[in-house]
């Protein structure tokens, strides 16, 4: 399956997403809201952004796995947040999590901050559009 990332000259140069992806083919998977949550119901690591965005990816990954596909497969990705600043400020951590799920690879990605999460203890939640490839 043919993937085209567009990054525009005319446009802000991008970091750390792709401003579209452009697919033909493969199965679309839409991912429901990852969390920090674990197998248990909980969320791990109350309190730490970072330990949520990796524990949130690594509950994607599962999924994609389940599904067949891996993390670049995924095309979309969306952000929620409950402090921005916060995030703003573990951008180093958090860009050291992202690479070691994604590599250098960067679907679009967007981040929207909330006031709030279904779980209260939630900092971060995650939804995920992947295209895997026909007979994969």
């Amino acid at each position: 399956m043919a993937k085209v990332l567009i990054n525009l000259p005319s446009l802000v140069v991008p970091s750390g997403y792709s401003h579209a992806i452009v697919t033909k083919g493969g199965r679309l998977v839409f991912l429901a809201g990852q969390t920090g949550m674990d197998a248990t119901g909980r969320i791990a690591s109350p309190g730490d952004l970072v330990a949520q965005f990796h524990q949130a990816l690594a509950n994607i990954q599962t999924i994609l796995a389940e599904a067949g596909g891996t993390m670049t497969d995924i095309v979309q990705m969306t952000f929620f947040v409950t402090d921005k600043a916060a995030y703003r400020a573990s951008l180093t951590p958090i860009g050291e999590v992202y690479r070691a799920f994604f590599g250098r690879y960067y679907p679009a990605i967007t981040l929207v901050e909330v006031n709030s999460l279904f779980d209260d203890e939630a900092l971060i939640e995650i939804a995920a559009v992947a295209v895997i490839a026909e007979g994969e």
